[in-house]
């Protein structure tokens, strides 16, 4: 027996009972449900359903308004042609790309913008939901291309980057499918990234030369000089320092807003999250255990007779270090590279992100954004949750089940 799709949206406020009274209406007219979308905005509900009528539509339709009109709901019933071209086809789309759009805040002309180069390159926007209020606005959109292909992608990735930085806003773009929520290891740089500030700027000031320390470290992160020439340099320049200073250092760092609560989050969905960093261990163990992080890589200063003597003993963890560092880490839990999240701010962090399944720049340097597969430009660490999907109601309501205070960190 043919069937004839029939699309009725209702609007209204957010009530119980009334998903309970259109159903019982389409029950009776015994139709086949072929897609169902809804989404509350603001206490405002809006309930779209796609049916497959088997005989007279129309009397579907005034059944429908009747029963809306009780809950005092507002309804559009919308049928065959009417519903526009293969109306049996819009419950199918498969979605080709995940974009996550960060402002503080927003705006509609940011938002147009995106909008308008998706149109340019043919995507449509299939869904769109908030996965953030605060600190920064997320939405969340899924779209297809109008063919799939590296070509298409490369374009679509290309316009949004664009579009992100004349809009002054973050968007980030990911494969749509099962990939997207398979990550399982994050890996985090530590200086300007887990942590506010440069650790070995913070051992200059007690030796009196931290502004030599800035300039040199600026340069590095710039691309200007080779890390490991740079880190031998700063590092010479700490040679006397005696070795309680560590602990003082560890004891004043301050971590990222958003920090403590995105390793939370993330330990509780099953990651393991640890730290590769160009600092130096005998600091980063504080972290480590403060945290309950599960791994860290970083380089070691040479005590000897209770001070530094301005050298690193073993391998020097540089830019190829860091890469190498995720790989074995990886291996030894047994997470494939492309279930594996780095994020980072640095030109020495570049090879890492390059080697995970997606590479965040946060609050990165250009020459790291220009390989990133996503940069964050806010000042708040949990803004990678938003990215792989994680919406600040979950993370909310996660602590609340643990009691936990629910103020940032």
């Amino acid at each position: 027996m043919t069937q004839t799709p029939v699309l009725i949206t209702t609007t209204g406020p957010d009530k119980p009972g009334v998903s309970s009274v259109l159903f019982a209406v389409l029950t009776r007219h015994d139709v086949d449900v072929l897609d169902v979308e809804q989404v509350v905005i603001r206490g405002q509900l809006v309930l779209g359903v796609l049916a497959g009528v088997y005989r007279d539509p129309e009397g579907l339709q005034e059944s429908v308004e009747q029963a809306m009109a009780t809950v005092g709901m507002e309804v559009e019933v919308r049928i065959g042609d009417a519903i526009g071209a293969d109306p049996f086809a819009l419950g199918r789309r498969d979605s080709s790309h995940v974009l996550v759009v960060l402002g503080r805040p927003v705006t509609a002309r940011a938002f147009s913008e995106v909008a308008r180069r998706l149109a340019s390159v043919g995507a449509n926007i299939d869904s769109i939901r908030s996965v953030a209020d605060y600190p920064v606005t997320g939405l969340e959109l899924y779209v297809s291309v109008r063919e799939d292909s590296e070509i298409a992608d490369a374009e679509l990735r290309s316009e949004l980057a664009d579009a992100a930085s004349k809009a002054g806003i973050d968007v980030a773009v990911e494969r749509a499918g099962i990939t997207r929520r398979a990550k399982r290891l994050v890996v985090f740089d530590v200086d300007s990234t887990l942590v506010q500030g440069e650790v070995i700027e913070m051992l200059g000031a007690h030796a009196g030369v931290e502004e030599q320390v800035r300039e040199i470290t600026e340069a590095a992160m710039r691309g200007e000089l080779n890390f490991t020439e740079s880190l031998e340099r700063r590092v010479a320049l700490l040679a006397g320092l005696p070795a309680s200073v560590m602990d003082e250092v560890a004891a004043q760092l301050e971590l990222t807003p958003g920090a403590r609560t995105t390793v939370r989050t993330l330990k509780r969905m099953g990651f393991r999250c640890g730290v590769v960093s160009g600092g130096f261990s005998q600091i980063i163990e504080h972290l480590v255990a403060d945290l309950g992080l599960d791994f860290a890589a970083a380089n070691e200063l040479e005590v000897v007779d209770g001070k530094l003597t301005g050298r690193v003993t073993g391998e020097v963890v540089d830019r190829a270090g860091k890469a190498t560092a995720l790989r074995r880490f990886a291996g030894e839990y047994g997470v494939p590279l492309g279930a594996c999240v780095a994020v980072g701010d640095g030109a020495n962090d570049i090879d890492m992100l390059a080697a995970a399944g997606m590479g965040v720049a946060f609050n990165a340097k250009p020459a790291l954004k220009e390989v990133a597969d996503t940069a964050i430009s806010h000042p708040y660490l949990d803004a990678v949750l938003f990215v792989l999907g994680v919406t600040r109601a979950e993370v909310e309501a996660a602590d609340a089940a643990d009691g936990l205070d629910l103020v940032r960190q």
